[in-house]
């Protein structure tokens, strides 16, 4: 059962401290729905905080497809200082405005890439992450085409190196897609009530990554 990560009174700071940029920031760059705005940590650093449920990989690069305002890209980089996030949008204020957030939090270990993400050219990738960005088989093709190897140990408990999004409503014709695009990928689906609570049952983080091989 996923559960969201255990953090330190200096993590929890640093995410009150994201929330009031985020809401600040947004009244003037638009970068979330100004609506959810009343519920922040609920809506949108918890949510983004199952991104970080299970580990990744100390030293691996994660990019986030579709950053927008730095979900999930800036509550995974402060639930998991040892990893590398790369925040990618096309769009050059959303940038600006991780760029911003980063510095301000003394985040090192988030970097932000502009332009749309079939054209990437940042910091190959381990893994993606993604929050309602585009269909699983699209953001699959993205990472598949740009990302690395990883060579290390992996931590216990940790995701499989590939693909975590956060998804909402009925998936069949994604996953149908999905495999239709790109051919042996394992599909994980966790429903969020368990994680979040019951008002998100029709929410889950979805893991794609490689088949293991039969010996």
């Amino acid at each position: 059962m996923l559960q969201l990560p255990d953090l330190t009174p200096r993590q929890r700071q640093t995410l009150g401290a994201y929330a009031d940029e985020l809401a600040r920031l947004n009244r003037q760059f638009n970068l979330v729905a100004q609506s959810t705005m009343g519920d922040v940590w609920e809506r949108h650093i918890q949510h983004s905080l199952v991104v970080a449920a299970r580990p990744f990989p100390p030293g691996a690069v994660v990019v986030d497809w579709g950053s927008g305002g730095g979900l999930p890209a800036v509550p995974l980089a402060i639930a998991q200082p040892d990893v590398q996030v790369v925040a990618v949008d096309s769009v050059g204020k959303k940038t600006e405005a991780v760029r911003l957030f980063a510095r301000r939090l003394g985040l090192d270990n988030v970097t932000v890439w502009n332009g749309r993400a079939e054209a990437y050219a940042g910091p190959a990738p381990h893994a993606a992450v993604s929050r309602a960005t585009a269909p699983l088989a699209d953001l699959w093709g993205w990472f598949a085409s740009v990302r690395q190897p990883w060579d290390g140990p992996v931590p216990d408990g940790g995701w499989p190196l590939g693909l975590v999004c956060l998804k909402g409503g009925d998936l069949a014709d994604e996953m149908a897609a999905l495999h239709a695009a790109h051919g042996g990928l394992a599909v994980e689906e966790t429903p969020l009530d368990g994680v979040l609570g019951p008002g998100w049952a029709d929410k889950a983080v979805v893991c794609v990554h490689e088949a293991e091989r039969a010996a």
